[in-house]
């Protein structure tokens, strides 16, 4: 990295016609070194929850030894060249879960996951929750970036009315803002393209799709303007922008073919244009266009819901015809097992795909990952159970995030969650006094 007295605002962004491309970070935006000696500002701290439901095969989950792993277990074997960034954790409960009456375990489980606060369930459709710990870090983060959080999701979450027992939005997102309003999932790739990048100067349906109908890129309405930026850029940071646009090029080139496969294959499919119909395909869309968020610092917050609590998904690509939930169910049946691993594994590929992703992205004197911090993890750790205790939780991150990867740890049986949102916030600079039932913050996170 090479820094210059050169300076380019992080916020600067290429516009035309509606049309707003914001940039990567890039050596020109790195502040200079001033006369007194003083450094660059510190790098930016990114987060992000991944949400999985309907519990775990957790004999595939942790390993058998605690200390250090020499190889991930099978759920999480995707990342196993990335080890040293993964730390898994043993002994965490959400006793919030149990408190919680009038809904069944899954609405619990999303339901209380990032509060660790018992919901009251009011009716149907009204329920009080609390504030979730990605927001309380949005709304402190927010103030440099434009878009405080983004909330994504694989599945529709239409669904209104109850959903196990109480108001389907405790099912639909695991995010709340308020303790009444919940942040809503998107799942259509061409919609979260549209809110980073626009589409076209109106909102009228008929302008989108006048553009669509041109086959015109969102680059070709900056066409000029990125002539004239690149000519401001030394060579690394030109190689960096091309390689960003490229992957900007592509990105839309697969959400049109996925609205092309939609219109010409499954006309009659109720869900929203730009879906692809492949589960692996529409997960590493959405996970791309988040790395894009994160690299152009539209945002640092993030939640995505693999698939939603109740997920009846059949998963026949990865050999599993059975619709998620009902296997879960598994009676300790070791073949209904292994097949529930199965799907724990295919999600947590997905996800595994982001993390490469981030990893092979300079940023700074490092790369993306290294300044992002994720926890992958559910509400549920014995499906067959419905246990709300002892979870699946594992934290995920680059060398500056935080932690000390490499391990598994065991916590105390029936350790609040809550010590570890607290402790995360506090890695992100956003710490509190308390949080839902937490007794205090974890320390073996870096020990």
């Amino acid at each position: 990295m090479f820094i210059t007295k050169t300076h380019i605002s992080r916020r600067a962004v290429l516009r035309g016609l509606g049309v707003s491309i914001s940039l990567p970070l890039l050596d020109a935006m790195v502040p200079a070194l001033t006369a007194q000696g003083k450094t660059a500002a510190a790098p930016v701290k990114r987060f992000g929850v991944f949400y999985v439901p309907n519990g775990m095969a957790m004999g595939y989950w942790f390993p058998k030894t605690v200390g250090p792993v020499a190889e991930l277990p099978p759920t999480l074997q995707s990342l196993q060249k990335f080890k040293e960034n993964v730390l898994l954790i043993g002994g965490l409960a959400d006793e919030a879960a149990n408190l919680t009456t009038r809904a069944g375990d899954h609405a619990r489980s999303a339901g209380t996951f990032l509060t660790c606060v018992p919901f009251k369930a009011i009716s149907d459709s009204n329920v009080i929750v609390s504030v979730t710990m990605d927001q309380i870090a949005a709304k402190q983060l927010a103030k440099e970036t434009q878009i405080a959080s983004l909330e994504l999701a694989l599945e529709s979450t239409v669904m209104l009315g109850a959903c196990d027992g109480a108001s389907c939005a405790l099912t639909n997102t695991i995010s709340w803002s308020t303790e009444t309003t919940p942040n809503p999932c998107e799942n259509d790739p061409r919609a979260v393209f549209e809110r980073l990048f626009g589409a076209s100067g109106s909102t009228d349906p008929a302008a989108r799709l006048a553009r669509l109908e041109r086959d015109q890129s969102v680059l070709d309405f900056v066409t000029a303007e990125v002539a004239r930026f690149n000519r401001r850029l030394g060579p690394a940071d030109r190689a960096k922008f091309s390689e960003y646009l490229d992957s900007v090029r592509d990105i839309e080139r697969r959400i049109q073919k996925a609205e092309e496969q939609n219109a010409n294959e499954l006309p009659l499919v109720d869900q929203p244009m730009g879906i692809p119909t492949d589960y692996a395909e529409h997960a590493k869309l959405m996970m791309d266009l988040l790395a894009m968020a994160y690299q152009t610092d539209l945002t640092r917050i993030s939640t995505f819901m693999l698939a939603r609590e109740v997920s009846s998904r059949a998963y026949p690509e990865v050999g599993v015809s059975d619709s998620h939930h009902p296997l879960s169910h598994h009676q300790d049946e070791q073949a209904k097992l292994e097949r529930l691993h199965k799907i724990n594994e295919y999600h947590f590929r997905q996800f595994a795909h982001l993390v490469q992703k981030l990893a092979s992205t300079p940023e700074g004197d490092g790369t993306m990952l290294d300044n992002t911090l994720f926890l992958y993890g559910t509400g549920i750790s014995d499906s067959n159970t419905h246990f709300h205790d002892d979870l699946p939780i594992a934290l995920i991150g680059g060398k500056k995030a935080g932690i000390k990867g490499g391990r598994y740890i065991r916590n105390e049986k029936g350790t609040p969650l809550a010590n570890l949102h607290r402790t995360v916030l506090e890695m992100l600079g956003t710490p509190v006094e308390t949080f839902g039932d937490s007794t205090g913050t974890l320390k073996t996170l870096t020990m």
